[in-house]
């Protein structure tokens, strides 16, 4: 049995299938994974993400801590709220987690990390904090409530504490409000607009209750990788890992080269291979014909093998099979994918392949 949240019993009496993921019991589905889906594209959809832990960081030199331990760049943060997503490196530039950083003041910085990571990411924050004198905290009487689609905004916003809600009406994308004990980011792993709500443990069931009166469709795991494959968003551990840097992960555009002194952990190796040719490139795929595209698929043109999918799917919006692969840099529009014994094409595509419930590529 792993750990359960907050909300897992409102899981088992809204009939969810449990699965283990990431050392916790979450649900996968309420029934339908592409009914939840569409919900979240179409209208709305709420899914507990409290097995994520949210991690604050206190210290005066908390933000020097942050400018060194992260990947991207924490002086971009100029107003409170403000959210940044970055990778964490070893000193080798592999990714050892991919999370979101709020600066919420000088003395203090929130962040937001992967649950199968959480006890690895909080040795090594830990283990560089000390230097700085950051104190970290792990905030594991929080819970957290992802409410996304087009319609999130206007579902969620009333149930909110009274407090914060003419806030959170203002509230732009990649930025939070804080209450007393509340925290809204205008965040998600959909593709759709929404919140990624925090709030005391003891608050968790009696929202997500309120959320369910509301019409907000409860989602499980299997619709949140539906909907961030679609989005070309990276899932840790499959599309980039402790081995494989952000150069080769889609995620160059989370490096803040700027300015060139900062010395971030994992700058130096990624220095040496920034502008090598031989670098790999990180793609979208789409299956021309019948078939599912899966994690560890082999891609080929001709007889030579040059790539490998990293995570790969169905598409209930394209309604067909989709992927992100790893490939070498001569690949162009089309290469094969090796399914079952069998060689079939597949069309490269630059992610993401829909966002905002609109498909961000031309279909053949």
């Amino acid at each position: 049995m792993g750990n359960k949240t907050a909300l897992f019993e409102q899981h088992h009496a809204m009939g969810a299938r449990i699965v283990p993921f990431g050392g916790w019991d979450m649900p996968l589905h309420y029934g339908s994974q592409i009914e939840e889906h569409h919900q979240v594209r179409r209208h709305v959809g709420m899914f507990d993400v409290s097995h994520m832990t949210v991690v604050d960081l206190h210290g005066q030199r908390v933000r020097d801590f942050l400018r060194h331990l992260l990947a991207n760049d924490v002086a971009r943060l100029k107003q409170p709220g403000k959210a940044l997503y970055s990778c964490m490196l070893n000193p080798d530039g592999g990714v050892i987690d991919d999370l979101i950083v709020y600066y919420l003041r000088d003395d203090w910085y929130r962040m937001v990390v992967n649950a199968a990571t959480t006890e690895k990411d909080l040795r090594w924050i830990g283990d560089h904090a000390e230097e700085y004198r950051v104190a970290v905290s792990p905030r594991r009487d929080l819970a957290m409530i992802a409410v996304q689609g087009p319609r999130a905004r206007e579902t969620a916003i009333p149930l909110l504490p009274e407090a914060l809600r003419m806030q959170a009406e203002a509230i732009k994308p990649f930025s939070a409000v804080a209450g007393e004990h509340w925290f809204v980011g205008r965040t998600g792993y959909t593709g759709e607009d929404g919140f990624e709500i925090i709030m005391p443990v003891d608050q968790a069931p009696e929202f997500w209750r309120r959320l369910a009166d509301a019409s907000v469709a409860p989602c499980g795991l299997g619709a949140r990788d539906t909907l961030r494959l679609e989005a070309g968003m990276n899932l840790y551990g499959s599309d980039m890992d402790e081995q494989t840097s952000p150069l080769e992960a889609g995620l160059s555009w989370t490096l803040a080269w700027d300015p060139p002194d900062r010395e971030f952990i994992g700058r130096r190796a990624l220095d040496e291979k920034r502008s090598d040719p031989a670098n790999r490139r990180f793609v979208g795929l789409v299956l021309n014909g019948r078939g599912v595209l899966r994690d560890h698929q082999q891609l080929f043109l001709g007889d030579d093998l040059v790539g490998e999918i990293t995570s790969g799917g169905y598409s209930p919006t394209l309604e067909r099979s989709i992927a992100l692969a790893r490939v070498n840099p001569g690949v162009g529009e089309v290469c094969q994918v090796e399914i079952r014994g069998k060689r079939l094409d597949a069309m490269v595509v630059k992610p993401p392949f829909v966002r905002n419930g609109q498909v961000q590529i031309t279909l053949p």
